[in-house]
């Protein structure tokens, strides 16, 4: 039988701020969490025997809060916040809350074991809310996340203890330049998941196989690396940690887009979610089919894969200029930014920071 876990409330979390570092929401009730912040409370035991360090269990998810400048007032608003929020949260209907709890359920976690998150993001906003930038794309990034901190080296059960913490960094512009093209690299050679893994939720583990494909990708002249499926790599899934877009008939009166479909390899992005949703509105087209590298070359080589781009929560979309591979490589359209892709980023940049209305109800205000 599991062993029960006290479930934790927002009266748990104790919003401080770090010198020089940003404010950090920490959950400090004794009974339920064993690490301390060592910048406010004496040096913890570093207890090396952690489910977190022996087995890597552990969850986290980040959302973004721009500031919106009204009638003189600054307020502070989190986009896409039942997405967001809400997938630690209590709203299991929502799509990013599934896609919690579907890693919740995929190490094995307790589920039901912390209260309501919103709220807690909400306690920290409010706390520092003078930490918020007001520089026009400029964000507070939030992290919730979890990790096991039942001491013991076995590997035959999970953890029964938590600690379940928020940190949040102010974050300058992702394009502090303008939005240019990125160079990414096709790794045939590493693998970031497989069928029946936890490449569909974001656990630790999925970040740290990445690392020595990502510098396989840097020392090959590239921005970033695009993963392949495990199985043959020949099939596209995604961009370092964000989604891909393929556009066609971005020059023509009638463009769409195409994701590669969520096979649980692959996480399900809320901006993903978000342009598929927003896309239609806009009178293009969404649609979720597979694409492989062959026809990716081959539909740029005939103009019929007009744009490439990426999304995420912090660059929101970052277009693909070029792709290098070991055997190959072609530029995507010329290179440049495209304007179904600068299209699609304006206008969801405008829905977040609140110069245009929100039809989809993604807007939380704060405080």
């Amino acid at each position: 039988m599991k062993k029960p876990v006290r479930r934790t409330t927002v009266s748990d979390f104790t919003p401080i701020s770090r010198y020089g570092e940003g404010p950090l929401l920490v959950l400090t009730n004794p009974a339920a969490v064993q690490l301390r912040n060592p910048l406010y409370q004496r040096q913890a035991d570093p207890q090396p025997a952690l489910r977190a360090i022996e087995t890597a269990l552990a969850l986290h998810e980040q959302v973004e809060d721009p500031r919106q400048q009204l009638r003189l007032e600054a307020e502070p608003r989190i986009a896409h916040a039942e997405h967001s929020l809400a997938r630690l949260a209590a709203h299991p209907e929502a799509p990013a809350q599934q896609r919690l709890m579907s890693g919740v359920a995929a190490v094995d976690l307790y589920e039901n074991k912390i209260g309501d998150v919103s709220r807690a993001l909400e306690v920290l906003v409010s706390q520092d809310r003078e930490w918020v930038p007001t520089a026009l794309e400029h964000s507070l990034y939030l992290r919730p996340f979890m990790i096991a901190t039942q001491r013991g080296l076995g590997v035959n059960h999970p953890s029964s203890e938590y600690l379940f913490c928020v940190i949040a960094s102010p974050a300058a512009s992702y394009f502090a330049s303008g939005v240019k093209p990125v160079t990414v690299w096709l790794s045939q050679e590493y693998t970031r998941a497989a069928p029946g893994g936890t490449g569909g939720v974001k656990t630790g583990g999925n970040y740290a196989a990445a690392f020595v494909a990502q510098q396989q990708a840097v020392d090959q002249g590239c921005d970033q690396v695009v993963w392949l499926d495990a199985a043959d790599h020949r099939w596209v899934e995604e961009m370092g940690g964000m989604n891909l877009f393929f556009v066609r008939g971005g020059d023509t009166g009638n463009p769409w887009i195409a994701t590669p479909p969520l096979t649980g390899t692959l996480l399900p992005g809320i901006t993903r979610d978000s342009l598929l949703k927003l896309a239609p509105q806009l009178g293009v087209k969404a649609v979720e089919e597979p694409i492989t590298t062959d026809q990716w070359q081959a539909e740029c080589a005939a103009g019929e894969l007009t744009e490439v781009f990426a999304c995420g929560t912090a660059a929101v979309i970052t277009p693909v200029g070029r792709v290098k591979s070991e055997t190959a490589a072609w530029t995507v359209a010329g290179g440049e930014p495209g304007p179904v892709t600068m299209r699609l980023r304006e206008e969801l940049v405008a829905i977040q920071y609140g110069h245009k209305p929100d039809p989809f109800g993604w807007i939380h205000k704060v405080c």
